[in-house]
């Protein structure tokens, strides 16, 4: 996610809340439905996997009563075995083929081929071709799901071959299939397969080739975000722990997702355990919470905007879903339904709209959220440190869902700043806040705005969110006295400022020992001749305490210390860079109030 701020953007991310959800049902009398998936071939059609073998369609609202494939006679369903996985390639409408993944007879892993037939809702058994088969030394833990991903490769869940803590250590032995994630090119040669070559392991003698990833022990349902290609693995758990692995788009495979010397986030075995080398989740539960995850997916449709961005999963004993958000560095996890559903999967529509399958019931569910935006009390922080949490007069960053559907950056053009931006309106203790810019940036939304210097004295104050009409529920947000903090790039450099030549200081042009630099920053607290809210500072509005700063460990002269000279909402600091710095990289921290900022970094000649 972007930060906004003079025309620079960089990294952040966004938090979720209050997005309840409730569920129409569509369907019934699906036996025991492993799969959702669509075609991508413009028919908007919905395909059913049951694990018995069959695969109906659901069109125009209805259920089609012949099945679109019927492979019961090959495969046996029940326990984790059956017809477990279903993909369709890119260009399905002109290809008119597709590929499932099922447990054959004796209970070995499938990946086969098959044809449409004349009629498009039904599919010819008789032209299975069988692309690879992996053999399952147990009954359990044979993955299931299959699914191309933005590279047009196909991408394999396979589990660690069952029984119980992994026994022949699958999961980490490089050579086998198992307990891995395997991607492989299927299309560049119909019938079979290759090995990309920019697969991780394409060319070593020690791993399989067709490893993507590997450490799982069950990947039962995974999938990729339509909006960013980031890759969603949810991973069932041995007795303690279910886990949400997280792999970014610019991934080029070969993570370790640790199992099986984690569980979760915890050693499996011993109290302690070397964790090098591993990828941890970005979310787990416990045994109080269920007892087996089902992975969903990121929402990116447009019905719902409060719940765009938001990664939904859920679990299959319990029948809860929660919603995973990105702030930063850091996930957040929230509970946002309990069911009572088996919850064997999820699917997504062509037009991005989310379904979750009951198993108990044989019912598929269309999965519906708020309108309005949603956001959260840690949501809303200081523009430059992304610390919860508003200071009168400062610029802040709320990050939310629901307030800008395309990607880009919309920027108030005039001084002083609109209270409204492209239908976009913020209110923070009942009263209208300037704003600076809306942006989606890689599917997360934010507003940057100006807290009002109307709430001084307040404690907390509520934050409410108007799009078109839609209001969020009001969230109550700390109120701070000071709240300090320097704007810095994406990598964590300070946006410093030659004073001499007016330049940005960069590693081609690093601080020299006695020169003036100016920073931007904010939350430094009140100011003399303070402006109207969403009016520019004049050149006198100064601090009224007394602002330190430290470079390198050294104290640093400060020249002035106040609102910056034609901006909205952010702070000025001239500081003299002092005689007896190493050269290298220095770390800057300001000081006002008793509080310090976290430190950004400056190159030292």
């Amino acid at each position: 996610m972007g930060r906004v701020l003079l025309g620079l953007v960089t990294s952040s991310s966004i938090l979720i809340a209050q997005a309840g959800l409730e569920f129409r049902s569509i369907a019934t009398g699906v036996v025991a439905p492993s799969d959702i998936q669509h075609a991508g071939d413009g028919t908007s059609r919905l395909f059913f996997v049951q694990q018995n073998g069959i695969i109906r369609i659901y069109k125009g609202g209805v259920m089609v009563a012949a099945p679109f494939l019927d492979v019961h006679s090959r495969t046996r369903g029940g326990g984790e075995r059956g017809l477990l996985g279903l993909a369709f390639p890119p260009d399905y409408a002109q290809k008119q083929h597709f590929y499932v993944n099922y447990t054959d007879l004796n209970g070995h892993t499938v990946i086969a081929r098959y044809r449409a037939g004349p009629n498009a809702d039904t599919a010819d058994p008789s032209t299975e071709q069988i692309l690879l088969r992996i053999e399952q030394p147990y009954a359990n833990h044979n993955g299931g799901q299959l699914r191309f991903g933005p590279d047009g490769y196909l991408y394999i869940g396979m589990g660690d071959g069952g029984s119980g803590g992994d026994p022949q250590n699958r999961a980490q032995n490089p050579r086998e299939r198992l307990g891995k994630m395997l991607r492989i090119d299927v299309e560049s040669a119909p019938g079979t397969f290759q090995i990309p070559p920019s697969n991780p392991f394409a060319a070593s003698a020690t791993h399989d080739p067709a490893i993507w990833a590997l450490g799982l022990r069950n990947p039962w349902r995974f999938s990729f975000d339509r909006g960013t290609g980031d890759l969603w693995i949810a991973d069932v758990g041995q007795n303690q722990y279910e886990e949400i692995n997280f792999q970014p788009a610019s991934s080029r495979g070969g993570e370790n997702y640790g199992w099986n010397i984690m569980e979760g986030m915890h050693c499996f075995r011993t109290g302690t355990c070397s964790q090098q080398g591993l990828t941890l989740p970005v979310a787990e539960y416990g045994r109080g919470d269920g007892c087996s995850v089902t992975g969903g997916f990121v929402y990116r449709g447009s019905a719902f905007p409060g719940l765009r961005g938001t990664y939904l999963y859920g679990d299959y004993c319990s029948g809860r879903i929660w919603g995973i958000r990105r702030e930063g560095s850091q996930w957040t996890n929230q509970l946002l339904a309990t069911t009572g559903f088996r919850i064997t999967t999820f699917g997504e529509d062509e037009a991005g709209e989310l379904y979750v399958a009951d198993a108990a019931g044989g019912a598929i569910h269309r999965i519906e959220g708020p309108r309005a935006p949603v956001f959260s009390t840690e949501s809303v922080v200081n523009a430059a440190s992304f610390q919860p949490g508003l200071t009168p007069g400062s610029l802040a960053t709320l990050f939310a869902s629901g307030i800008m559907d395309s990607l880009g950056i919309a920027a108030a053009s005039t001084i002083p700043l609109p209270r409204s931006l492209n239908g976009v309106s913020v209110t923070v203790g009942g009263v209208a806040a300037p704003i600076h810019a809306l942006a989606n940036v890689d599917g997360q939304e934010q507003i940057n705005f100006q807290v009002p210097f109307e709430i001084a004295g307040r404690r907390t104050a509520p934050v409410v969110i108007t799009r078109e009409g839609a209001s969020s529920l009001p969230v109550d947000v700390p109120v701070l006295d000071v709240q300090p903090g320097v704007f810095s790039s994406a990598s964590g450099d300070a946006i410093a400022i030659h004073n001499a030549n007016n330049t940005l200081v960069s590693a081609a042009a690093p601080l020299v020992a006695g020169e003036y630099i100016y920073v931007y920053a904010t939350g430094l607290g009140p100011v003399t001749n303070i402006p109207e809210t969403g009016n520019a500072a004049g050149a006198s509005s100064e601090t009224q305490s007394g602002v330190e700063a430290t470079l390198g460990g050294m104290p640093a002269e400060v020249q002035f210390a106040g609102l910056a000279p034609g901006f909205v909402g952010v702070y000025q600091i001239n500081i003299r860079v002092p005689v007896g710095l190493p050269p290298g990289t220095a770390e800057l921290t300001v000081r006002t109030g008793g509080i310090g900022s976290p430190p950004v970094r400056v190159p030292i000649q």
